[in-house]
């Protein structure tokens, strides 16, 4: 009782703290709360108590969200959503020599926005490569695991046909093609679409970055940083996706340009109910607008 009483004096202090500064959400504070008490103060003695049945870990991370926040404060997460993406256990190898990534899991279900985060260098963009089925120029091979989109297994499909399927990649640091215009480069992503198809994603591109309406006929590569995210993320929506990945969408941008990419990401997932897979080294910013 002692320890459950001490737990809950702690942690509302740092849960409330966290909201108050904007770090912390609402929905993810149980999750939260649970990696405190075994990470947290007294590590070495909750997972024990617990195993034991003296600690009920559910029970005092529920019972510290209620006293914290009203229930009215919690919003939707769509955490019910049927899995689309499904990632279990996997790792991956370069030259089978260097790990880059082990026993990995993670689910993105059908209209969520799922945040991978992590600190540079800990096999994010791995991660993303191999979903993508791209390692093959780097000597990178998925060693172990699986993974699946609506239970089709993406390690047996080529580079192309996952595209066709809809997952649509939109690389660390926007690989824009820089010799070529705004347009030019927004066309490449409709390269398995019709001339319809196409020009209804421009359109559309076009309506959500007007900015890039009025440069589209300007070399990409003479474009501000925030432009050319822009011209990525268009490039990635022109292709039609129905999961789209962002790789560090936000690194090296001002943050009002940061502000914009943002609210862009959250405004696909609400109105064109595309679900989105985004890394981040920017834990705050990704927790702001994920599920």
């Amino acid at each position: 009782y002692r320890l459950n009483r001490d737990y809950t004096n702690v942690l509302m202090r740092i849960l409330r703290d966290g909201m108050a500064q904007g770090e912390v959400r609402p929905d993810l504070s149980i999750a939260l709360v649970r990696d405190l008490i075994f990470g947290g103060i007294e590590h070495h003695v909750a997972p024990f108590l617990a195993r034991r049945g003296e600690l009920d870990v559910e029970r005092v991370a529920e019972q510290l969200t209620d006293l914290v926040m009203p229930s009215a404060w919690i919003a939707p997460t769509g955490r019910g959503a049927e899995a689309m993406l499904t990632l279990t256990n996997v790792q991956i190898m370069y030259d089978r020599a260097i790990e880059a990534v082990r026993d990995i899991s993670l689910q993105v279900g059908e209209g969520q926005i799922v945040a991978l985060l992590g600190s540079n260098g800990a096999g994010k963009t791995t991660l993303l490569k191999a979903i993508s089925n791209v390692l093959y120029p780097e000597d990178g091979e998925v060693l172990h695991g699986e993974i699946t989109l609506d239970g089709v297994d993406l390690r047996r499909l080529p580079a192309d046909e996952i595209v066709r399927r809809g997952v649509i990649h939109v690389p660390e640091g926007r690989r824009l093609f820089p010799l070529m215009t705004v347009e030019e480069n927004l066309s490449m992503g409709g390269f398995l679409r019709d001339r319809g198809e196409l020009a209804a994603g421009l359109d559309r591109v076009y309506a959500l970055f007007p900015r890039l309406k009025e440069r589209r006929r300007y070399v990409a590569g003479y474009l501000s940083g925030g432009e050319q995210q822009m011209i990525a993320i268009g490039r990635a929506l022109v292709a039609g996706p129905k999961l789209l990945m962002l790789d560090e969408p936000s690194l090296g941008l001002a943050p009002q340009i940061i502000d914009l990419i943002m609210e862009t990401v959250v405004a696909l997932n609400r109105d064109q109910g595309i679900a989105i897979l985004l890394v981040e080294q920017n834990a705050a910013l990704a927790l702001q607008v994920a599920h």
